[in-house]
């Protein structure tokens, strides 16, 4: 945020802060990319809850149950041979069973919690205050939902996401 910059990122010998079509083209660049890497981690998400949501035997290859799983977010021609799920270590050996779509959720708390800063002003006192008491010094001591609503004011919604990736 420039906002922030400002604060400290000044050049070296003249102390001219960074020109604001510079900080634009940062912020455009952030988001190179990110539709095909938002496809790929739902597809993550879909297969790891695919694999801990069965309820009946499969009697298909491993690479039918994947493609199943993951045809929501298929944005490239299947490359032969490979499997995802041989290689996706995260949700049958990491402790993630079933919970690696948090790294979205993870994702939409982040941008929405951010955007309650920008709304605010990311330095407002007021808006830093109600973090620390709400997130930071409740910890694990509350339901993380009623701790995140309690300092947003309302529900999380993946709106900010969408719009700090540049899909919106």
């Amino acid at each position: 945020e420039k906002e922030w910059l400002d604060t400290w990122a000044t050049h070296y010998l003249t102390g001219e802060k960074i020109p604001d079509e510079i900080i634009s083209k940062i912020k455009e660049a952030l988001t190179f990319n990110e539709g095909y890497a938002c496809y790929r981690q739902l597809s993550f998400g879909f297969l790891d809850m695919a694999w801990h949501t069965i309820t009946n035997p499969v009697h298909s290859t491993i690479s039918e149950f994947e493609s199943a799983a993951i045809a929501k977010t298929e944005l490239f021609p299947k490359v032969e041979g490979v499997n995802m799920s041989a290689s996706f270590g995260h949700i049958f050996g990491g402790g993630y069973a079933s919970g690696y779509y948090g790294y979205k959720w993870a994702e939409v708390l982040d941008a929405d919690a951010f955007s309650y800063f920008t709304e605010t002003g990311i330095f407002n006192r007021e808006t830093a205050a109600a973090f620390r008491k709400n997130i930071l010094e409740k910890g694990g001591t509350e339901k993380p939902h009623d701790l995140y609503v309690g300092f947003r004011g309302k529900e999380p919604t993946i709106d900010a996401l969408l719009t700090r990736s540049g899909l919106k």
